[in-house]
């Protein structure tokens, strides 16, 4: 058994999560921010990624539609990731780089949110999706690892984690994700009360 990579790993794993707490906290908080926002004016938020990032997105569009931690009124919110009708008409038809951007175009008004989610920060169909988003304006956050001059370029904010492996960045992201729901719950929970 390697217990060597084991702890190599944990310790690299919590690395990247204390990393990222020294330089992640303004960034986090703006988007929960962007997402408050769009949420009070009756918008919606749409996610998008591929692969294990896929799965963080439809992970992350359920815990707002259905609950994170409380029972609240759900929280609207498309894993752009999940339709695989959509997704294969969309690669046969127009290439894999568009079966984001073609959705955004049919699902996203101005005054949404779209979160790209990429851990390399390149995937070229996270990219479109980001920049029909921003022709039809909406406001648009990604997630992705060491800094990204291409994603950064096509988001209101970008939440990079300096981390080499895509493992750690996709934990991180998950954690970011976590935080997101948690205040987004705890929003709406209150904006309950009030009626």
């Amino acid at each position: 058994m390697g217990e060597d990579r084991v702890s190599l790993e944990l310790s690299e794993a919590i690395k990247a999560l204390t990393d990222f707490a020294k330089i992640g906290e303004e960034t986090l908080t703006s988007a929960i921010s962007i997402c408050i926002e769009a949420l009070s004016q009756g918008n919606k938020i749409l996610i998008c990624g591929n692969g294990g990032s896929a799965a963080d997105a439809q992970h992350f569009a359920a815990e707002l539609v259905v609950r994170f931690r409380e029972n609240r009124r759900s929280i609207p919110a498309i894993a752009l990731t999940t339709d695989t009708s959509i997704l294969t008409a969309g690669a046969n038809d127009f290439g894999y780089e568009t079966i984001f951007a073609r959705q955004v175009s049919a699902l996203a008004r101005k005054g949404d949110v779209l979160i790209g989610i990429s851990t390399s920060g390149r995937s070229k169909n996270v990219l479109l999706a980001l920049e029909e988003a921003n022709r039809i304006g909406v406001k648009t956050i990604g997630l992705c690892g060491p800094r990204s001059d291409q994603m950064e370029a096509l988001c209101d904010v970008c939440i990079t984690v300096p981390s080499s492996k895509t493992s750690h960045i996709q934990e991180v992201h998950e954690v970011c994700l976590h935080i997101i729901a948690q205040e987004l719950e705890m929003w709406i929970m209150e904006e309950e009360k009030k009626v």
